[in-house]
């Protein structure tokens, strides 16, 4: 019999990246209140961009996520040319999407091995997981590195990458240069087609989140450096329409902003981005969901693991396409001179799509700035599935239902400070 009272604090919780408290109050048996407070530092970053010129917040934003970085400067240079209206060459953009494609291998195999699978396999952390599963490990660690060398090769590193500027690049590959990291990507393809089928193989919870969900579209292509802003219930709608869309607002119990489309949570990140274009997914890629017996779309956020490893397929066979198609463009990058204005710039970060906004004053210099990161936008819906999990588990002890907590957090990826790994768990039971 348990007691009518039980406080239950969990001090550490690894495999989460930020700091944060989850509260969650019982009464009489019932779920009284979930509570996901996010105790995020001020890191001032929408402050430290005004007065700075429009050519630098690519280099500045870049230091929010080290995880994610070139989400950020992606975002961050979509909102500048907008803001100064250049549209930039066919070469210079299928240079920055195949950037991209390494970010969101190295991010989402980080996830899958180091952050997610134990949780399903039963294991503390990784490095328990490896005396179990050492060739599911190692066989994480090379993905990664295949993630990390085309950042790099792109890039410049694999780190807040250097070689982005707002107009393209500093500098663009020759054709010859792409030999060593195709062999790499081409070895990487059988290890990530590997990592669907292993994933798939999991047991996961029956559960389906009820949200709305908000992703890119790029038509008849898997979005990832742009497009328009498509939905689950309404119409697309265009970038620059964002904040006529989605609200933040602040809550008492959290420093992070909670936001609302058309006044309903929603989710945004891989589960969003799949259901909302899995039709766009490249042939291997497509098949490899089918085979892991994802439909046309995917509510159940435990089975987020295995879209994040469809996504790794696609990222990789979507590299090789622009590696295969690669013209070293005739210039790295096109002028953008100042102008005044305001420009809204989005991409899908790993986690989920990214919103900048800046406007420029007539001396070049941003004078407002606004980041939306997925994370933020997607910290209603994260509790409210807290609280539907805990109502339906209530008989579950309190190192049980903290579990399955800690698991359902993990379902998301969150990115709450992006560098501190802390989240105390409090369960109430009165």
């Amino acid at each position: 019999m348990t007691p009518s009272n039980r406080t239950l604090s969990v001090k550490t919780l690894t495999r989460v990246e930020g700091e944060g408290a989850l509260h969650v109050a019982l009464k009489d048996g019932t779920l009284e209140r979930v509570e996901l407070n996010i105790y995020e530092p001020p890191r001032f970053f929408e402050a430290f961009l005004r007065g700075r010129a429009h050519t630098e917040p690519p280099d500045l934003t870049a230091r929010i996520c080290g995880i994610c970085p070139v989400a950020y400067q992606i975002s961050a240079c979509n909102a500048i040319e907008d803001a100064c209206g250049v549209e930039l060459d066919a070469d210079i953009l299928a240079l920055r999407r195949l950037l991209y494609c390494g970010e969101w291998i190295h991010s989402h195999v980080l996830h899958i091995y180091l952050l997610h699978a134990p949780d399903f396999l039963g294991h503390h952390d990784i490095i328990g997981m490896a005396g179990d599963h050492r060739e599911a490990v190692e066989r994480g660690l090379s993905l990664k590195k295949a993630g990390n060398q085309l950042m790099e090769f792109v890039g410049g590193r694999a780190i807040h990458p250097i070689n982005v500027r707002v107009g393209g690049f500093y500098s663009a590959p020759p054709r010859s240069e792409f030999r060593q990291i195709t062999e790499q990507l081409r070895r990487a393809l059988d290890d990530a087609l590997a990592t669907v089928e292993w994933v798939a193989g999991f047991e996961f919870p029956d559960f389906e989140f009820e949200h709305q969900m908000l992703a890119l579209s790029q038509g008849d292509r898997y979005p990832i450096e742009n497009g328009v802003i498509a939905r689950s219930a309404g119409e697309p709608f265009a970038v620059a329409d964002f904040t006529d869309h989605v609200v933040e607002s602040q809550v008492a119990h959290s420093t992070a902003l909670h936001a609302t489309l058309d006044g309903h949570r929603y989710l945004t990140g891989p589960l969003a981005r799949f259901t909302l274009n899995s039709s766009a997914l490249s042939p291997i890629a497509a098949e490899a969901a089918a085979r892991a017996g994802l439909g046309a779309g995917c509510r159940n956020p435990f089975r987020s693991i295995i879209v994040r490893a469809v996504e790794v397929v696609y990222a990789i066979e979507e590299a090789l396409r622009i590696i295969a198609e690669y013209q070293r463009p005739a210039r790295p990058f096109v002028d953008v001179p100042a102008r005044a204005g305001v420009g809204h710039g989005v991409s899908e970060a790993p986690r989920g799509l990214l919103y900048h906004r800046y406007r420029i004053d007539e001396g070049g210099l941003v004078s407002e700035a606004t980041i939306v990161p997925p994370t933020s936008q997607n910290q209603a819906a994260i509790e409210a599935d807290l609280a539907r999990l805990v109502s339906g588990n209530l008989d579950l002890s309190d190192d049980e239902l903290t579990k399955l907590c800690e698991h359902a957090i993990r379902n998301y990826d969150p990115c709450i400070s992006c560098s501190t790994h802390f989240l105390t768990l409090t369960v109430e039971r009165r």
